[in-house]
């Protein structure tokens, strides 16, 4: 189980007066205090883990965000950022003596300028919600994680989220130019900008996947790009998780880098399919999506040369989508994935690690292994190009049992991630959820070396407590 440090008596006595403050800070509505109004806010996309907060502020300017910052340091209460709520790991779960800063307010497109390919958006606008507002100029925004119809660009950044395109367009950090930030003392910074390269440290690199550790992020400017003339996707069905995994590792090694490469194996192909209804083989054991992108004549080439690739490892099916709409159904049943899988188990957790391509089918064969040993079904789909697995553990929350049972799993997951060359998180973060499996990753002068940095930003750590280090006595003591 998740430990979370006791909270602070002199904070829960000192309630009435610190709301009081708050709502003189923002508008009326902005601060939420009653029991029953707080209980939406007591979780995040982790649901098994849940804290009802003290308060939850909902600013909606910079300025207002600096001035509860300030407040709460000068009274000393912990501050937990919170956009959407549909972090994975844990990331925006509150602390019951702590502030929810909710930025969903903050959600307004501030400034596109399309000479220059950039946008300048508040924290709270969604991911889809970019490419929305440049699509008739025929430009996106290209990280696209499985939840940006909901998900807001402000966690996109402190988790330095992904999504099936990154294998081409890369992770959020490669698609920034600038930021604003609030740092606990209610100092406001601008950090990069319009251009690529700002001169000085790489401040805009440092703050990108820092979790809400050292600052809140208000304003966000994001590089905007032209769409591409047409792309197309296609399925290839295999009879074995491992033989789907060494073609994965074929088509990069042979220096083709689709615009999407995406895994599902069996449990998540007849999830899906009974979701999406997207044509889906159900006679396979595992299932690659690969896109390509360009001219016509571009996709033709490509998709000839990957499907001469997936034909060596001979595979039950292979269909390229013929339109824009059999494309989109394929994308259907992969981008609702994960409720899909919410549909035939109670729970699930969504693991998230990285490993090198090339270690692929071993990883495959071990989870398979594991899931046999602890009784428990997996689901394999995750970000095959770019070695970023999400398997879904399915277990029921009601059952401690099955709840433990699936948190050693998922534990020996990541554990398997970095034993085989990888690391313990890909876009999902460390939150709550791989806090305590950080040693296995980091010594312990690299964990001293990035709590230095944290206490630079943050000398008392009141900002989002409790996430991505361990818990050690002197740390929960400083908290």
């Amino acid at each position: 189980m998740i430990e979370l440090p006791p909270p602070k008596p002199e904070t829960l006595a000192a309630r009435p007066r610190l709301i009081a403050g708050l709502r003189a800070l923002v508008p009326e509505d902005g601060v939420i205090a009653e029991a029953l109004c707080l209980k939406p806010y007591e979780t995040d996309g982790l649901a098994a883990y849940r804290q009802v907060p003290l308060a939850v502020v909902l600013p909606e300017t910079t300025e207002q965000v600096a001035a509860v910052l300030r407040f709460c340091h000068e009274n000393g209460v912990r501050v937990v950022p919170r956009g959407a709520g549909t972090s994975l790991s844990g990331g925006a779960l509150p602390l019951a003596d702590a502030v929810v800063v909710g930025l969903m307010r903050m959600n307004r497109i501030l400034d596109i300028n399309y000479a220059d390919r950039y946008a300048v958006v508040q924290a709270g606008v969604t991911n889809i919600g970019i490419t929305d507002a440049v699509r008739e100029r025929g430009f996106f925004y290209a990280p696209d994680p499985s939840s940006q119809l909901a998900c807001m660009i402000g966690g996109n950044v402190n988790m330095n989220s992904g999504g099936a395109h990154c294998l081409k367009y890369g992770v959020t950090a490669n698609n920034l130019l600038g930021l604003r930030i609030v740092t606990i003392a209610g100092e406001i910074l601008e950090i990069g900008g319009t251009h690529l390269d700002a001169a000085g440290y790489d401040w805009l690199g440092l703050l990108t996947g820092s979790e809400g550790q050292l600052a809140i992020v208000t304003e966000i400017t994001v590089r905007i790009l032209r769409g591409p003339e047409g792309a197309r996707a296609m399925l290839a069905a295999f009879r074995a998780n491992e033989v789907a995994g060494a073609c994965v590792d074929a088509i990069i090694a042979s220096g083709i880098i689709p615009v999407a490469l995406e895994f599902m194996d069996r449990p998540a192909i007849h999830a899906c399919e009974a979701f999406a209804h997207a044509g889906y083989p159900l006679d396979a054991e595992a299932m690659l999506i690969i896109e390509v992108e360009g001219s016509a004549a571009e996709q033709d080439d490509l998709l000839g040369r990957i499907r001469a690739i997936c034909e060596r490892f001979d595979p039950i099916s292979l269909k390229v989508s013929q339109s824009a709409e059999e494309s989109a159904a394929i994308w259907k049943g992969r981008k609702g994935a994960f409720g899909a899988v919410g549909r035939i188990s109670p729970d699930y957790l969504c693991m998230d690690g990285t490993i090198p391509t090339s270690r692929l089918p071993e990883v495959l064969r071990r989870i398979g292994e594991m899931s046999e040993s602890y009784g428990l079904k997996v689901a394999n789909i995750f970000h095959a190009g770019d070695g970023n697995l999400h398997p879904l553990i399915m277990f029921d929350a009601n059952d401690p049992e099955s709840f433990h049972s699936a948190e050693t799993f998922g534990a020996d997951i990541l554990k398997l991630c970095v034993e085989v060359g990888g690391c313990l998180t890909g876009e999902h973060g460390v939150g709550v959820e791989k806090r305590d499996l950080m040693p296995v990753q980091f010594n312990a002068r690299e964990l001293d070396q990035q709590r230095r940095i944290k206490t630079a930003f943050d000398p008392d750590w009141l900002l989002n407590t409790a996430k991505v280090f361990p818990l050690k006595p002197d740390i929960a003591h400083a908290a």
